[in-house]
């Protein structure tokens, strides 16, 4: 439907523009798997890690390994926590400038357990971010990356950890009109949050297929099915994944597309939709038709959860 829009002619601090604006959850995940099936109750040996997280962050990581210049908009704390995640965006080349660093509110956190079996649980506690509110959005209004009068004219990458209400304000605000606007839900619990978005002219959705479902309420059973009840809620397009069955691409006016996704072990699933977003995104930037963006993100996503691609 449309491609990715050239950077604005604003600078950020540095005197460089950012390629793309990735306004979301950027914390700390803390992910424990296993390669054992896990079930209710399970105790069993495995592994604990820490590292920086969130979907916008996730989004930002892989934009910025393809060799884009990716900013986040985002709540960090100026807790220790904070500091380093903060350390931990610049070294990983993402541009930080831009985010509300609060005095009171702690560093968001995402916790996780995995097992063979895959996702078993997880909470996100962005309780930051939710309360910073519009302040996250403020580099928009003021002038540094646009204005009501002038908005940002390049794609942004919008996750759902934002509140219901500012969801909303978004789906109207002119500081948004002339985006080429990329939204993932952050996670089903939170799909519901997007539907003011659907009526978006510029809006690309990125779901699976039980967050398609919650916003449609159509109870599609595959990918495609989702994606044209998608459509006919007045979704101007959508990708829709379904683990390692195919998933659909479709677009108001130009129907819907399928794609399967490669067989590969799977070693580990935080993160996957969020390296399928930013890879799609990148293979439109860089011209690729429809099907091809398809198929390079979903080798992409393949690639991270066999653990090809480095957290």
């Amino acid at each position: 439907m449309h491609r990715l829009a050239q950077r604005p002619g604003l600078g950020d601090e540095a005197g460089m523009a950012p390629d793309i604006l990735c306004i979301g959850s950027v914390l700390w995940d803390i992910i424990g798997r296993s390669p054992a099936v896990l079930r209710l109750g399970s105790d069993v040996p495995g592994r604990i890690t820490r590292l920086p997280g969130g979907v916008a962050m996730n989004i930002a990581m892989t934009l910025a390994r393809f060799g884009l210049r990716p900013a986040v908009l985002t709540a960090i704390g100026r807790d220790p926590e904070g500091d380093e995640l903060a350390a931990a965006c610049a070294r990983l080349g993402l541009d930080i400038a831009y985010a509300y660093r609060s005095e009171d509110l702690p560093t968001d956190r995402y916790m996780a357990v995995e097992g063979a079996n895959g996702l078993i649980a997880a909470i996100a506690d962005a309780h930051s971010l939710e309360a910073a509110g519009d302040k996250v959005l403020r580099p928009l209004a003021d002038g540094r990356l646009g204005s009501a009068a002038t908005p940002w004219a390049g794609p942004i990458a919008l996750d759902g950890n934002l509140t219901e209400q500012l969801l909303a304000e978004i789906a109207v605000s002119p500081l948004f009109a002339a985006a080429d606007l990329r939204v993932a839900p952050a996670s089903p619990g939170k799909a519901e949050r997007l539907r003011p978005l659907l009526a978006h002219p510029r809006a690309t959705f990125y779901v699976n297929l039980e967050e398609a479902n919650i916003l449609s309420k159509a109870g599609a059973s595959t990918a495609t099915a989702a994606a044209e009840a998608l459509l006919a809620r007045g979704a101007a397009r959508v990708l829709v994944t379904q683990g390692g069955k195919p998933a659909a691409e479709g677009q108001a006016g130009q129907g819907v597309i399928e794609g399967c996704p490669p067989s590969v072990l799977v070693t580990r699933v935080t993160g996957a939709g969020d390296t399928f977003m930013a890879a799609h995104i990148v293979a439109e930037r860089e011209g690729q038709s429809r099907r091809a963006a398809l198929d390079a993100a979903l080798a992409a996503a393949a690639a991270y959860v066999s653990g090809e691609i480095g957290s």
